[in-house]
């Protein structure tokens, strides 16, 4: 089974459960997601099937919209609703819409953002969350147990050793650059606020909701998180997912074929030849064309994508080409060569 199945995520299951529990419904071990979401978070989830795994990259670098819900009046140490409040919370009259809208204007566009401890980041090798969670329990076992000192017994031999010193706080991964395309007031009334974000890959939601808590200066955290969009692909493509396990020939049938998956990008129809050259990895030119061959002009800095009303930043896209079969079947992925009228396969499906 080779293909896109788009699942709307309930909140409660990480995105590696739901890949399990589809592996489990369609008898397939060859499935991956394309992009976390959180626990809590629910939306698009998007998982590739068999060959289709080979074309995560690119689904992985699309951009994503989301609906957001920040909670004003206090911080946590995750940066959503499941941390712990990290000061007292605010008491007080709330920021006018007005005052949230021009706070998000440092959000708009292109910026270094920092991501969240908890978060999938690496430092130093080891996954930013599990370094955040290893000091949170010993952080925890410092408050419930006293130290050697305190229970030493200076007539006597000393007491039992106390818990560990706490380690210095893991250093935050590196702030990563991000663009927001949109951020959209939905609403804002009191301590809550709405947005719709358009994004590129890599934005983390949750810090844009602290990093807006900080800049008014009430604290914030993300309350609920639902992604509307990944690349081409929106919840009207999705199938729930309990009915995705409870019916896999419904979700079967719900699969996106591999030739439809980026229909973002360009593509060229190879004849026999240039599909044997494909699978070979070969340089493809205009010789292994079938019908239109403009394709094979495209530069590096310049592919035109398809409806660029549904991706906010097709740029980000633009530097490859699906490969087809004269059937109209996806062969791979191919990027323009630095050489004019050349193109490089990247991915091959054989």
């Amino acid at each position: 089974m080779d293909g896109l199945l788009l699942v709307d995520k309930p909140s409660g299951p990480t995105s590696h459960d739901v890949v399990a529990r589809m592996r489990r419904a369609l008898g397939e071990k060859r499935i991956g997601h394309t992009g976390t979401l959180d626990p809590a978070a629910t939306g698009l989830l998007a998982l590739v099937l068999g060959r289709a795994t080979r074309l995560a990259q690119f689904l992985s670098a699309s951009d994503k919209s989301y609906d957001a819900v920040v909670r004003l009046g206090f911080s946590t140490d995750t940066a959503d609703a499941q941390g712990r409040a990290t000061g007292p919370a605010r008491e007080g009259s709330w920021p006018s819409r007005e005052a949230i809208d021009e706070a998000l204007d440092a959000f708009r566009g292109t910026f270094l953002q920092q991501p969240p401890a908890f978060s999938a980041k690496k430092i130093d090798g080891t996954r930013s969350h599990a370094l955040a969670r290893a000091r949170a329990r010993l952080a925890a076992e410092a408050r419930l147990k006293p130290r050697a000192t305190e229970v030493a017994n200076p007539a006597g031999p000393p007491g039992p050793p106390g818990p560990p010193a706490l380690p210095d706080p893991p250093a935050l991964p590196d702030p990563v650059s991000v663009t927001a395309y949109a951020i959209e007031i939905v609403r804002a009334h009191g301590d809550s606020v709405t947005l719709k974000v358009d994004c590129s890959a890599g934005f983390y939601v949750r810090s844009l909701a602290h990093d807006l808590g900080e800049r008014l200066g009430t604290g914030g955290h993300l309350a609920a998180l639902r992604r509307t969009r990944s690349g081409d692909f929106t919840l009207a493509d999705a199938i729930d997912l309990d009915t995705a396990e409870g019916d896999p020939h419904r979700a079967a049938a719900a699969v996106i074929p591999l030739a439809r998956m980026l229909p973002g990008l360009a593509s060229v129809v190879l004849n026999a030849d240039g599909v044997r050259r494909a699978l070979h990895g070969r340089d493809l030119g205009p010789a292994d064309g079938s019908g239109d061959v403009t394709g094979f002009g495209i530069r590096d800095s310049g592919l035109t994508v398809g409806d660029e009303s549904r991706v906010p930043n097709p740029e980000s896209r633009r530097r490859f080409v699906r490969l087809l079969g004269p059937s109209g079947e996806l062969v791979g992925i191919a990027r323009p060569s630095v050489t004019p009228g050349v193109l490089h396969p990247s991915v091959v499906l054989g």
